[in-house]
Parts: structure tokens; sequence; C-alpha cells
């Protein structure tokens, strides 16, 4: 792996052609592949102004001078300038490369010839490096070797020295002599030049040091590292570094891979870089030595050395690169678990969003790339696992899944098809309350996802399955606010999904069942004024509101509503009714109806009322609701006095429902709406002719022969008590007593024959223990009837032969009579009491008066005759003086009780029977002391 190579050498082909200002150059793998077999050439120039012509033109005449002169010095500095020329203005000028290689064979034996006589107009330690160089380029090398030697023996502070040490270390490299090679290249290092040469010589070194052995490799690894920091000496020079560096820097980094390997590996690199501060491309290294590890196969190895220098460098910049190289090397090692777990590794460690922004953008989409590789992977376990009964292990698999998807969504622009994926699987985890907010994120938040209604939709069910149950747990425990607070959400923002129609209906459904007619109404509503509403919604809608409106007693609006219901469950719109629902729905907008007639009859809107009752059958025909709405029209009617219509509508109800209970109440109102309007013989008609299927009809038959009596048809009034009394009533409470005794006394007056009525009025009255003031009046007026009668009865007998039989039927006769009266004064008292002292006192003057006044005997003679006579005397004067005793006790009340006429009656007889006491004028007035009378 050469990621950070490969910038280098974009970075080499970036930079400007270098101009000739390099002492020399060293071109490394032109002649050999190995370090051994390269070989070195020598291109010395000399820093003095260019002339003003050009340098080709210059070359060229350099050049002619070369081959026209016989002189060697003369040639050999023609030479020279050429090269320097060439060097310096970085053309191609002068002799070729094939053609210089014969021109040196040509003036070595000049070099010689010069160096034989002594006598030289230049420097001889340039002559001696050309020389060098001649040789190396003729195939001399040991030739080359020794001109080099010697300069530096001959003339040690030349500016040719360093180049001549170099090539002599260079020269024991390729001979294998590596120890004498290191000395070399560290005197080379130690003569202080600076450069290119020092660079190279120093990258010689490490090699020399590396090829005697692992005992040299501290030495070596130590001298790579100090190549690296000269080549590396800035941050910035990784990017910019010359096309002829990249080959040596990318060498020096596989040696000292090779090194560690063979050694401690990253424990050896730390080792080499000591404690001290972290160079800039120290990383570099370690990429090297894990990259060597991967291509080798030691996987585990590799990824032991990106992992150390990891935790060697935490806060590395390039450390993303290490964790996704272990993510590489586990994928190259067919790993697959190795692979997710670095991959986790990586998403874990770049997850805050300050690291995360620390990223180069490259590895930002690497990230994401690890976290939706993770995330679908422990999807698609967790599904497996679903579908093994594996049910806790899906759930762990699940929860990761959620956490990999919401991290790559929030570093994905709150991707709404990620988001969507975590809500997912949070909710197939449990973890319900976070899946709602990744359903949220993906409906509300996310840019462009042309899914989102369907994320909303997933919270939505979300939230309805936690608040049934089916969702629901200790922090997941949404209520119905909740719900509609979501429905509101997608609805609002999604106002064309062919969903809200149900949602709003289903709403409206579950607010009813709460008890919030308001909120059941508003979401009602929406549903019905929503052109996506289907048959099923729409009908789902009118039924919140026709149940809200007549909860709320408006049912007006309610059968506005109630009739929507029905005319969409008689259509085909609807699916999924129960059987009966029609047959339901129509029972409620009968219910409907009838309540406004409810209500138009409180607020006296009479005519309305019965519009509402009479209709119901119009919805509902012949249903119990319908025949009551029909009654109360009458009662209505009834309650408003109209009694005539109330009579009609009774009437017709009656005809109408013969069988139905209600019609047992028929009876009940008309006798109350005859007897209100003035037709109590009707009612007493309507009472008769509902009583006789009861199994007791006196009650009622009783009520109409009040009536009767109130219409003054006194005939049927009396046939009906007549009846009733003939069936032996007894009296159970005084009630019950004054109301027999009050048909009794009925009876008495207005039919002809009332003794057996009055006798039975009389009798009762003394038997019961009930009594009212006017009971015992009448009984005691009865009873002095009766004793007038029989009183009647006692005068019209009389007193014949044999005397005895006629006087025993008159004092039967006088014993009735006396009973009767007497009866009467204990049932009447002093208000009766005059006429019965008068009655029973005239019994007993008519008995002393018939006495006197009966014949005598036939046979008798006339002594005996006077004697018959007297003794009839004796026999009445007992009569007389009572009756003479009874008419003074009534005399005697008037002192008690005042004046009457019975009394009056009383005094008149008196005068009769005694004159001298009771024949004289009397004035009768009455008297009332004064306050102060007798004062």
């Amino acid at each position: 792996m050469n990621r950070w190579l490969a910038g280098l050498l974009v970075a080499v082909s970036l930079t400007s052609s270098v101009v000739a200002q390099e002492t020399f150059r060293v071109e490394l793998g032109r002649d050999g592949e190995t370090i051994g077999d390269m070989r070195p050439v020598f291109l010395k120039f000399e820093s003095r102004p260019l002339p003003a012509i050009s340098p080709a033109e210059v070359a060229r005449r350099y050049q002619r001078l070369f081959t026209t002169s016989d002189e060697p010095e003369v040639r050999i500095d023609a030479l020279n300038r050429l090269t320097n020329i060439r060097d310096r203005s970085g053309q191609d000028i002068g002799f070729s490369v094939a053609e210089e290689e014969g021109i040196y064979r040509q003036v070595i034996d000049s070099y010689e010839s010069i160096l034989s006589r002594g006598s030289y107009g230049g420097r001889l330690d340039e002559l001696l490096y050309q020389m060098a160089k001649a040789h190396a380029l003729t195939g001399q090398a040991r030739a080359s070797i020794d001109r080099l030697e010697q300069l530096v023996g001959l003339y040690p502070k030349s500016d040719l020295v360093p180049e001549a040490r170099f090539r002599i270390a260079e020269s024991a490299f390729s001979a294998g002599d590596y120890s004498e090679a290191e000395a070399g290249y560290l005197a080379v290092i130690g003569s202080g030049v600076r450069g290119g040469l020092e660079a190279k010589a120093r990258y010689m070194l490490g090699w020399s040091q590396f090829k005697q052995g692992p005992s040299a490799w501290e030495r070596a690894g130590k001298t790579f590292l100090s190549v690296l920091d000269e080549f590396l000496p800035t941050k910035e020079s990784l990017a910019g570094v010359n096309e002829p560096s990249v080959e040596t820097i990318d060498d020096t980094f596989r040696i000292l891979a090779v090194m560690a390997d063979r050694r401690n590996g990253a424990q050896t690199l730390f080792s080499w870089l000591g404690d001290g501060p972290s160079r800039h491309w120290e990383y570099l290294v370690f990429d090297r030595l894990a990259d060597y590890y991967a291509v080798q196969g030691a996987f585990e190895a590799s990824v032991g050395v990106n992992r150390a220098f990891v935790r060697h460098a935490p806060g590395h910049s390039e450390r993303s690169g290490f964790m996704a190289q272990i993510v590489d090397v586990w994928s190259r090692a067919g790993a697959a678990s190795e692979v997710r777990e670095a991959q986790a590794n990586y998403v874990v460690m770049f997850s805050d969003d300050l690291e995360f922004a620390r990223l180069e953008e490259s590895d930002r989409k690497r990230w994401q790339q690890y976290s939706r590789q993770l995330a679908d992977f422990h999807y698609s376990q967790a599904s497996t696992a679903v579908d093994q009964g594996r049910d806790r292990l899906a759930t762990g698999d699940f929860s990761l899944a959620g956490d990999y998807y919401e991290a790559l969504a929030r570093r994905s622009g709150k991707d709404g098809a990620v988001l969507r994926l975590a809500g997912d699987a949070r909710l197939q985890a449990g973890q319900y309350q976070a899946a709602l907010s990744d359903f949220r994120l993906a409906a509300y938040e996310a840019d462009r996802y042309t899914e989102a209604a369907d994320a909303g939709w997933a919270a939505i069910v979300l939230i309805r399955g936690g608040m049934d149950g089916d969702r629901a747990s200790v922090a997941f425990a949404p209520d119905l606010s909740a719900y509609s607070a979501e429905a509101e959400r997608f609805a609002g923002r999604f106002q064309e999904d062919g969903r809200v129609p149900g949602l709003m209906a289903d709403l409206a459904r579950r607010w009813l069942a709460a008890g919030d007619d308001d909120r059941a109404l508003g979401y009602g509503e929406n549903v019905v004024v929503n052109d996506l509403a289907s048959g099923s919604e729409r009908y789902a809608g009118w039924l919140a509101v026709a149940k809200v409106r007549q909860r709320q007693g408006k049912f007006g609006l309610a059968e506005r509503a109630w009739g929507q219901v029905l005319d969409l469950a008689k259509s085909a719109t609807v699916e999924g009714l129960e059987p009966g629902a029609v047959a339901s729905v129509r029972q409620q907008l009968a219910t409907v109806i009838y309540r406004q007639g409810e209500q138009a009859a409180e607020s006296g809107r009479i005519e309305a009322s019965v519009g509402h009752f009479n209709r119901i059958g119009t919805v509902l025909p012949d249903s119990d609701i319908a025949v009551q709405g029909r009654f109360d029209a009458a009662n209505t009617l009834l309650k408003a006095s109209r009694m005539a219509a109330a009579i009609d509508e009774l009437v017709q109800f009656r005809a109408d429902f013969p069988a139905h209970p209600l019609t047992e109440k028929v009876s009940d109102k008309l006798v109350h709406a005859y007897v209100a309007s003035g037709q109590p013989a009707k009612a007493a008609s309507e009472l008769l002719e509902a009583s006789s299927g009861m199994e007791n009809p006196w009650p009622s038959r009783l009520r109409a022969a009040a009536l009767f009596n109130e219409a003054g048809e006194t005939g049927k009034r009396n046939r009906l008590y007549l009846d009733y009394l003939n069936t032996g009533p007894v009296a159970e409470n005084a009630e019950q007593h004054i109301r027999l005794q009050t048909l009794r006394y009925r009876l008495i007056e207005t039919m002809g024959d009332a003794v057996p009525w009055q006798e039975a009025l009389v009798a009762t009255e003394l038997a019961s223990q009930w009594h009212s003031e006017q009971t015992l009046s009448w009984a005691a007026r009865q009873s002095l009837s009766l004793g007038a009668r029989a009183a009647a009865t006692f005068a019209g007998s009389e007193l014949t032969q044999p005397l005895n039989e006629s006087l025993n039927r008159k004092q039967a006769a006088l014993e009735t009579a006396r009973k009767y009266f007497l009866d009467a004064e204990s049932l009447g008292g002093e208000s009766v009491r005059s006429e019965s002292l008068y009655r029973r006192a005239e019994l007993y003057r008519l008995l002393a008066r018939d006495l006197m006044a009966s014949s005598v005997p036939e046979d008798l003679n006339e002594l005996e005759s006077m004697q018959y006579q007297m003794l009839l005397e004796e026999e009445a004067f007992p009569f007389e003086e009572k009756a003479i005793r009874l008419h003074s006790d009534n005399h005697q009340r008037i002192a008690s009780q005042g004046f009457d006429a019975w009394i009056e009656k009383s005094l008149t007889v008196l005068s009769q029977l005694n004159p001298g006491r009771y024949d004289r004028s009397v004035r009768w007035m009455s008297w009332n002391p004064e306050v102060n009378d007798g004062a």
C-alpha cells in the first residue's frame, strides 16, 4: 500500500524543471538492478557568468576548437568548458553522450601526457577529476578510483574532494567492501558538504550499514531515519518532493520496513525513533511496515503495526488512514468478522462531531460507508435471528443497527431513508421512543426524502401501538393526546396523503370513547369535508359527529349527521358493516327525532313537538320508539290542555295499536281528557269500557259512577251503586266506610223505595267503628225517617177487640219507632234530640189517646163497661205522663240548646196536655248578659 508515495509522485510532476545548478547528479538504477551494480557519472562545472551569446553558439565554437586543436591542454580546456556550458545552461548542447565517451577515450593520452610533463596551466585537482571521469566513461574503474584517491591525497582541501570521496565509497560499496564504504560515506558527510551529495552519501551510508548484517542495523536504521529527515525536512515537503528523490525516499521506507520486520516490528521503529518530538513523516514508516506485512500475508502483524501507531499517536491526523488500513488488511485476508470489528472501531473513533470534522472528505465518506455496511449487516443478522426464534440476539443486533443508522443519518444531512431504517431497527429492538424519534426526523426534517410520508405514518402506527398496548413499555407509554398531536403533525405536513381521513376517523372514534366531545367532533368534521375520504371513512366521521351532537343535546344537527350515516350505510361504499348496522342507525335517527320532540315540548312549541313525535314513524315504522312518539304526541297535547286534539290522537293511537302495552294507558288519558274538557259522561263510559276486562273492575266503575253523578245521569250512577252494594262490600277503613255510606245516601235520595238503603245506612253506621260528621248526620236523619215511618205505622194501628192482640201489635210498632228515634239520638246527638224527644213523646201520647179511645168489649154490662173504661184510663195515664215528661224534657232544652221547631211543637202539645201550665202567650227572645250585669 503506497498511498503516500503516490502522493509524492504527483507532487514531483507538478514541480518546475530543474535548472542545472547541481554540482553533480546520481541516477540510480541506470546501470544495474542493485546498488552494487550502479555506476556513477561525474559532471563537473564551475560557476561563471554566461557569455552574452547563446550557449549553443558558444558550445559550437568550443566543440570546433576541440576538434581542430592539436594541443592537449587546449583540447582538455575546450572539453571542460563545453561541459560547464551544458551544465549551466541546462540545454542539450555540445557532444552527445555517445560522442563524449569516444572523445574521452581520445583525451586520456592527453591527460597522461600533461601529468607526465608536470606542467599544466590549470588546476591539477580538476585535471585529476576529469581523468577519473574519463577512465570511468571508458570502463577503467580501477584507474578512475586511483585518480580520485590521488586527488584526495594531493589536494585534500579541494572542493572536488567530497565528490571524490563519494565515488571512492561507491567503488568500495560496489566491490562489497561495506565497512570501507561506510567509512567513505562517513568521510563525505564529515567533510561539511551540503546539498544533494550529503543526502546521497547519507542514503548510501545506510545501505553500507545494512549490507554489513543485523549487527549494524541499529546504525542503519537511525541512518535511514536521518535520510528521511534530510529529504523531508518540513511537513510541506511531503507534498513537494522532486521526482529524482521519490525513489530514494521510497527505498528508504522499504529498507526500514525490511529491517523492522526482521527484528521486532513496530517496536523496533519506536526504538529508532526514540522519545523525542514526533516527526511529521514518521507515520509513513509505520505505514510501509504495515504494507510490507500485508504483502507477505502476515495480516495480523500488519494490523498490529497499524494499531501500534494509533496507540502511539492517538491524536495524529493520519490515524484515520491507519484505522482504514486495518479494515483493508482484514478484507484482503478474507476475515469478515475482523473486518466488521475494524470498521466498528473506525466508526467509534470518529463518532465525535469534532473528530469527524477533522477528517478529510474521503475519510468522511469512508466513515459513512463503514457505518452503512455495519448497520446493514446487523440488521440482516437480526432479521435472520428473528426467523430462527433467537429473539434476544435479534434485539441486540437491531439495537446496534439502529446506532449505526442514526449516526450515519446525522452525518449524511439527515438522510431520510437511513433514518427510517434506524427507526425500523429501533422498533424491532423494542426501543420505541428512539424509533419514534428516528421516524419523525425522517418524516419532517430530512431534505428531499420521497418517502417522508411513510416515515411519518410509521411514527403514527408506533404511537398507536404504544397506546393500545402492542408496543408499550415502561419508557414508552403514549396517551391519546400524544397520538392526536402526532396525527395533526402528519396531517399538517402530508395533507394530500390518502391515509389522513382514516387517521382522523380513528381519532374521532377514540376521543368519543374517551368522553372528549369537542375533539371527537373536530376530527369527525375533518373527515367528512375531506375529498380523499372513502365511504367507510366518511361513515366513521359522520358517526362521531352524530354521537357528539346527540350527546350535546343538539338533536337537529344530530339528525342531519345520522341521516348521512344512514345514507352511507345503505350504500355499497362502506366496508365491514356489522349485521344490523342499518337498523341500528335508523334507531339512532329515530331517537334524535324523538329528543327533538321532547325539547320542543319543554319549550312550549306544541305543534313542532307533535310533528317530531309523529314523523318518527317515517324513519322507523312500527318500532317501539315510533309508537312511543305517537303516544307522547298525545301526551304533549294533554299537557298543553289541547284536549280535543289529544282525544283524537289517543283514539287513533288505540285504533292503530290495539295490542301495544301503551294502549293500556290510553283509557286513563282519555278519561282525563274527557273530564278536563267537561265531558264526564264520556269519561265514565270510557271507564266502564276499560273495566270490562279487569279482574277487579269496581274502582273504575265507582269512578265512572262518580262521573255519571257529576254529569247528572243519576240512573246510570244508581245502577252502578246498586251493583256494587249488592256485592256486599265491607269497609276496612274509615275512607271505605264513608264511601259506602255516601253511595247508600245517594240511593236514598234518588230512589223511590229507599227504606232498605235507609236501614242499611243506619245499621252500618251503628255497627261501624269509623264515623264522620256527615255519615253520622246521614244516619241520624235516616234513623229519624225510619222512626217516623214506624211511628206512622204505629199511629195507623187501631186498638180493636180482642184488645190484647191489637195492643201488642201497636206496642211493637211503638218499640220499633222508639228504637229508631233513640238510634237517631245516639248518631246525631244534640242535633236531632229535639225531634227525637218530640217524636218519642208523641208515641206515648198517641198510645194513651188510643187506649182511652179504644172500644169496650160488647159482652160487658154497663158497670163492667165503666170499670173497663176506668182500667183503660189507668193504663193510659202513665203513657200520657211519660209523654208530658218527654215533651217537658224537650222544653227544658231551651236553656242549653236554644229554641227550635221541635221544641215549639212539644210546647204546643204540652199546652193541650197541661193547659194550666203551658197554655199561655209566651214571647221567646234571646238574652245576652251585659259585661257588668249584676255589678
